[in-house]
């Protein structure tokens, strides 16, 4: 017997769930995040995250559909648990690495943001030290 399509079935009913999981666990909580990172715009922060979702779905289900084919025959239900825990644990180290490029980026935007929010204008020179006056006074 052929177990191929049973591991073609098994691999989707546990990474596209997966997938789902992941992705509405970091809407909401990257939501709460965002929000602090854009914290004068409520709305732009609200459209980034729906952003990212769809570009999270698009990614990882694009990844997970074209990693479905698998390059052997599946002839055994030992083989089957060994293909489809492999898939499986392919597509959960992609969806860590694209998660912690999403943190350490969105981190530094608000890294930055923070930066500039605490920075002084440049004040006027307030007296002339020494009594020497520049050459060219404007």
């Amino acid at each position: 017997m052929d177990w191929t399509a049973t591991s073609y079935f098994t691999y989707l009913a546990v990474t596209v769930p997966l997938t789902v999981w992941v992705a509405r666990t970091l809407s909401s909580n990257g939501g709460v995040f965002l929000q602090d990172v854009f914290a004068d715009n409520t709305a732009l922060a609200d459209a980034i995250n729906k952003l990212l979702v769809v570009g999270f779905y698009l990614l990882n289900v694009g990844f997970v559909l074209l990693y479905l084919r698998t390059g052997e025959a599946v002839s055994d239900l030992p083989s089957l648990m060994e293909v489809v825990s492999l898939k499986v644990g392919v597509v959960m180290v992609v969806l860590g690495l694209i998660h912690f490029t999403n943190v350490y980026v969105f981190n530094s935007i608000r890294r930055r943001v923070r930066q500039e929010a605490f920075r002084t204008p440049p004040l006027p020179p307030q007296h002339v030290v020494g009594g020497v006056r520049p050459a060219f006074e404007g």
